[in-house]
């Protein structure tokens, strides 16, 4: 596992669309109201607009968005736009990208994977699902019977060995090229070569995929599957039993996790005393900055530090950062209060700081959820008040991300891991090649 195929794939005319830089989008999730008005000014051909409509005034209903995008979709398909690869491939895909000043690129490959519900193969989830969310991709896949962007999947092989027998078929052959409104350069070379994707499909099949991103879309490819199979038995080789998927080494020198950092609003304000006193007896508390503008040198310590269960709490009432670490009676109460969950889940950072310090020690339990980021220039923002939506937040932690150790273990052990774990930088950008289902 996973089961992978070479398919014909959709890709922009280029001769028609002209840049693809200005086609292509980021995953829907990331999308707000400015970077959608932004992205439809690009071109009249961007992706959004297949992948996350904009609602227009004279819409009735609620599924006119995605029927307007099933027309746009059509049209672009019988007029041109898309055009359809010549010979069943898969899709080698890198994205260049820099990171504190370094420069890195991500490697992998597209290809479609055959469904099966999680906890029934060997294709794991770490993350929870949402109804709403999973409706939503839903009634999209029906309008346009298409995978219009991938899942990310990570497989372990440790000397990159499938990456390298692709690298060596795009070795001096120019890729199709775009750069997202992030400055990451996107490069993509389709490899048609029967012999190569047998090989890639003989090694990846022992593999385990673990998904990165993409769980409501994993998930509402299943139903739809099995909506269609509810209507007439598929034929095992129909497009709908596969999904599109970005399936990367978990040994890949580009492969980044980076932290997402919580800023807590509609809570009770608790001074840096107080949050010692509640702390204290789990915790190590160190008082280690003074004001938002010390968030840079806090989160640096943390970072040179690289432990999981080492986090940083903000109060506003005090304008102070503690930095808490964990004594053994931390992992005593962790188990005694997560007796549902494995040592390995126990000991992510994350799950700490939501079981243990947010709900059991500082009793928040009912609040809304936090804002999410990952910088540590938005937590400053958060701070001073500058973010969009000027909310007070008088609590801030900054968590170690999940390492992929941490990934692979709770994933194998069936679990699901707590909102916002994990974030994968750079984001896979849609608009490269759609798996089309009819």
């Amino acid at each position: 596992m996973p089961k992978i195929q070479a398919f014909r794939g959709l890709r922009y005319n280029l001769a028609q669309v002209g840049s693809l830089s200005n086609c292509i989008a980021p995953p829907y999730d990331v999308v707000d109201a400015q970077l959608q008005e932004h992205l439809y000014g690009l071109s009249p051909f961007n992706f959004l607009r297949l992948e996350l409509n904009r609602r227009e005034d004279q819409d009735q209903d609620e599924n006119a968005i995605y029927q307007r995008a099933a027309r746009i979709y059509r049209s672009w398909r019988s007029e041109g736009i898309f055009q359809t690869e010549p010979d069943p491939a898969i899709y080698v895909y890198h994205q260049e990208f820099e990171i504190a000043g370094k420069k890195l690129t991500r490697r992998g490959f597209m290809a479609r994977v055959r469904l099966e519900r999680f906890g029934e193969g060997k294709i794991y989830p770490h993350e929870q699902t949402h109804a709403k969310a999973k409706d939503d991709r839903l009634r999209l896949t029906r309008a346009t019977q298409a995978n219009l962007s991938q899942i990310f999947g990570l497989y372990p092989d440790p000397d990159n060995a499938i990456q390298e027998i692709l690298e060596q078929k795009i070795t001096s052959v120019h890729g199709l090229e775009a750069t997202d409104h992030l400055g990451v350069v996107h490069r993509m070379w389709p490899v048609s070569d029967v012999k190569t994707i047998q090989q890639v499909m003989a090694l990846i099949d022992e593999k385990e995929m673990f998904v990165a991103d993409g769980h409501h879309r994993y998930e509402t490819a299943c139903n739809y599957r099995d909506e269609l199979n509810a209507q007439s038995p598929l034929p095992d080789t129909h497009p709908a039993n596969f999904v599109l998927t970005m399936l990367v080494s978990m040994s890949d020198p580009g492969l980044v996790v980076l932290p997402t950092h919580r800023l807590l609003s509609g809570v009770n304000p608790l001074t840096t005393a107080e949050l010692h006193e509640k702390l204290s007896p789990y915790f190590d508390c160190e008082i280690v900055g003074s004001g938002p503008e010390s968030t840079g040198s806090v989160w640096a310590e943390m970072d040179r530090l690289d432990e999981q269960l080492i986090m940083a709490i903000y109060s506003k009432a005090s304008g102070e950062w503690t930095r808490i670490s964990a004594k053994q009676e931390a992992a005593d109460r962790m188990a005694a209060i997560s007796s549902d969950h494995s040592p390995q889940w126990q000991e992510l950072g994350v799950a700490v700081l939501h079981r243990l310090v947010f709900e059991d020690l500082l009793g928040i339990k009912n609040a809304p959820n936090p804002t999410y980021v990952h910088l540590v220039q938005e937590v400053i923002d958060g701070l001073q008040g500058k973010l969009e939506g000027n909310l007070d937040y008088p609590l801030a932690a900054m968590v170690m991300p999940a390492t992929l150790d941490y990934i692979r273990d709770i994933s194998l052990n069936q679990e699901r891991m707590p909102a916002k774990s994990t974030y994968f930088y750079p984001k896979l950008v849609s608009g490269l090649v759609v798996h089309p289902l009819a």
